[in-house]
């Protein structure tokens, strides 16, 4: 299913709008007019899908209270992509790195989807 995706919020150089963009190959697990969730091309866990707004948003510092619905939305999204990935009774972690000294590596805000194993705290 091909989703389209208004000029608005979108950065040429950055990969995940090319991604929401159809221009960049993902392992889609979910997507709509809002959110697209893929598997993550290093996991960490069995489970690992990101779950990224079309929006180009840098990171989590830059919302505001405008983008409320888009994060509520966002963290539904998360919890079925652990349904559908069989991983929601046993437990999973939703993370968000935001800036670079949290370990974010791409500008695009992006929540991690993690499961199918045991996780330890702190996390790192």
């Amino acid at each position: 299913m091909s989703m389209s995706m208004s000029d608005e919020g979108y950065t040429e150089t950055c990969v995940f709008c090319k991604l929401a963009r159809g221009l960049v190959r993902a392992d889609i697990v979910y997507q709509d007019d809002r959110v697209i969730a893929f598997k993550d091309i290093h996991p960490q866990a069995p489970v690992h899908v990101l779950v990224i707004p079309r929006q180009h948003i840098t990171a989590l510092w830059e919302t505001d209270e405008s983008h409320t619905p888009l994060l509520g939305h966002i963290l539904l999204t998360c919890n079925r992509v652990a349904q559908d990935t069989g991983i929601q009774q046993s437990g999973y972690r939703v993370v968000v790195n935001s800036g670079p000294e949290a370990g974010q590596s791409v500008d695009h805000l992006h929540f991690h989807v993690l499961g199918g194993r045991r996780m330890q705290w702190p996390p790192g």
